[in-house]
């Protein structure tokens, strides 16, 4: 069931109405059945995963929480994470690590014959399985109380607007909006109605048509020319982000009107100015879990410079793999984390050439350097979208080799669609970025909201693309 088709706006029009009937118990026993429904759609069979990550983190944190010999409660954190990643491991990394295995022996001439699972990928997994390893690790740390009820914890799991593409919320945040009654209001349905529009508008209009400029690119092998390589790079930066904050914010404002609040988990992420600032704005749900429960336990910065490289590097090469089991998502994981080394061992230099501001003035300074980032970033998303390692490679040579204007090749075209589909994204995006504020247009002059409503729709109406694709982020 997608957010961006019919049958999802029936399911929650029928949700809500019956959602606002009711009292608090009972809107949580709705929320749950409806977040099973939701999930099932796909496939009923992997409700079967969900429900054993909550009976055992569960069971787990009870335990933990209860247990006075420390042994005892790292086994119970122990028996957690290897049903968690153990749920990860056979589902989506098993035949990733078998292959990669006998590729490797194949080197020293053994040739084996490896037996893979061909599981299909549940939707989500990678999503719930975090967000559930993260309240029994909060519990062992002594962060939050563990709940003795159930049902309201199973819903915490399973909340169907964030289940299948976050954001990863922590318990911390989340699950006190489940245990306590919420109030719902009509400025919280404003806001969480207009999150659900600039979310539709986002994927349907923005990242589905840029699909057309990206698909037949990367998916064909070569030869290729490096202009058009280029602008589908550029059209790959901004249908990934607005596909994926696209759905963040369909997500947000589906709870929004049901009275919860869940995190942002985008933050105009292509007007930063380095890698660290990039992940403050980019999937802040995962790179702050993947701060908090990874870099920071393996020592984070505390224990000297070359330590902290190793840090960045390992919690970067697992961000990578979390995203998927494929050499392209392992390479853009090592490639983030080189510049985030690359950024802290030049922090001096860089320091340095800030006086040059004082020349062409601060703002024009800023945007030469969100500019030159922005393209540091897409080197990346070379490397996440293309089928294979050695194909990002060919299309990376094009960009230097093969830089030329062939008329037959309807670059001019290519170019205007690119632009015709994102100004108004970076219009928006700028002004949210001026005055630090994701909800300027909701908040806008009257004159100003009701022309960007216009102007949408007739794009919605006329180019929007309707059949109800996927999201990319259903993929991890």
């Amino acid at each position: 069931m997608l957010f961006n088709s019919y049958t999802f706006f029936i399911f929650f029009a029928i949700v809500y109405i019956l959602y606002l009937l009711l009292k608090h118990k009972g809107q949580n026993t709705l929320l749950l059945v409806a977040s099973y429904v939701f999930y099932g759609s796909w496939d009923w069979r992997f409700l079967s995963l969900i429900l054993i990550s909550t009976v055992v983190d569960y069971f787990c944190a009870l335990k933990i929480e209860n247990a006075i010999a420390p042994k005892i409660r790292k086994n119970f954190l122990a028996l957690s994470m290897f049903t968690n990643l153990g749920i990860l491991a056979i589902f989506k990394y098993y035949d990733f690590f078998t292959h990669s295995f006998a590729q490797f022996i194949n080197v020293f001439g053994w040739n084996p014959e490896p037996r893979y699972l061909n599981l299909i990928l549940p939707v989500g997994i990678s999503f719930y399985t975090f967000q559930t390893m993260s309240y029994t690790i909060d519990v062992y740390y002594k962060k939050m109380k563990s709940t003795s009820r159930f049902m309201d914890f199973a819903l915490y799991v399973a909340f169907f607007p964030q289940l299948v593409a976050g954001p990863i919320e922590r318990a911390r945040r989340l699950l006190p909006q489940i245990l306590h009654p919420r109030t719902v209001t009509l400025d919280l349905f404003y806001e969480g109605c207009y999150l659900i529009y600039w979310g539709i508008f986002l994927k349907v209009f923005i990242a589905d048509n840029l699909a057309t400029l990206v698909d037949p690119v990367f998916d064909v092998s070569g030869p290729h020319n490096g202009i058009i390589v280029l602008i589908s790079l550029y059209a790959f930066a901004f249908q990934i982000f607005c596909d994926f904050a696209g759905y963040s914010n369909i997500a947000r404002g589906v709870s929004k009107c049901m009275g919860f609040d869940i995190m942002v988990n985008f933050n105009v992420p292509y007007f930063a100015k380095n890698p660290s600032d990039f992940w403050r704005r980019w999937h802040i749900s995962l790179s702050t879990w993947l701060r908090d429960y990874l870099y920071i336990p393996l020592g984070g910065s505390k224990n000297g410079t070359l330590m902290t490289y190793r840090n960045l590097a390992i919690t970067m090469f697992l961000g990578g793999l979390w995203h998927g089991a494929s050499m392209t998502y392992v390479v853009w994981g090592i490639y983030q984390g080189v510049i985030l080394i690359i950024h802290r061992l030049l922090r001096p230099f860089l320091a340095s050439l800030d006086h040059i501001s004082k020349y062409i003035t601060k703002p024009v300074w800023g945007g030469l350097k969100i500019i030159f980032f922005f393209h540091v970033v897409i080197i990346g998303w070379l490397f996440f979208r293309a089928r294979s390692v050695s194909d990002a490679l060919v299309m990376m040579k094009a960009i230097f080799t093969n830089f030329k204007w062939d008329p037959s090749l309807n670059i001019t075209f290519n170019l205007t669609l690119f632009i015709g589909f994102t100004w108004i994204l970076i219009v928006v995006q700028f002004f949210q970025y001026k005055r630090k504020d994701l909800m300027v247009v909701y908040k806008a002059h009257p004159v100003v909201r009701t022309l960007f409503y216009i102007v949408t729709m007739l794009l919605i109406i006329i180019f929007g693309v309707t059949d109800g694709s996927e999201f990319i982020y259903f993929q991890f």
